[in-house]
């Protein structure tokens, strides 16, 4: 069933570093608006084919709301932090740049993310693994 006024992070099921942000955004979700799916799933692969997108390479954060939207890379990162709102709406100061210099930065760390931490076993509360897909 899909939640049309949730938002979805598809990310790397695979990578400790993309572990590690969906724990953070688990904790700083306080007003439950994110469900996860890793890229490799059933739900986050039919994601994927249905847009015409590649479906082995996960190297890209995706956010989707459904029938609105979905944002790749910076922009779904700014996009997270905005949501999660607070002291994280400061990250919006990045827009300043453009799109394509953002995701310079961001390609750059995603191609080194497995590098930047070892992989990291997510052990969600059972309230949290109500938001996984």
């Amino acid at each position: 069933m899909i939640h049309k006024n949730k938002y979805y992070v598809f990310y790397d099921g695979e990578c400790g570093f993309c572990n590690f942000w969906v724990q953070w955004i688990l904790k700083n979700d306080k007003n439950d608006q994110f469900l996860f799916a890793a890229l490799q799933s059933d739900f986050g692969q039919k994601f994927l084919k249905e847009r015409g997108l590649k479906y082995d390479d996960f190297d890209t954060i995706y956010l989707w709301k459904p029938d609105a939207f979905y944002l790749t890379k910076s922009d779904a990162i700014l996009k997270i932090a905005s949501t999660i709102g607070g002291i994280y709406n400061f990250a919006s100061i990045l827009k300043i740049f453009p799109k394509f210099t953002r995701d310079i930065g961001y390609n750059i760390i995603a191609k080194n993310r497995k590098k930047l931490m070892e992989q990291m076993c997510l052990l969600p509360t059972p309230e949290q693994r109500k938001k996984f897909v």
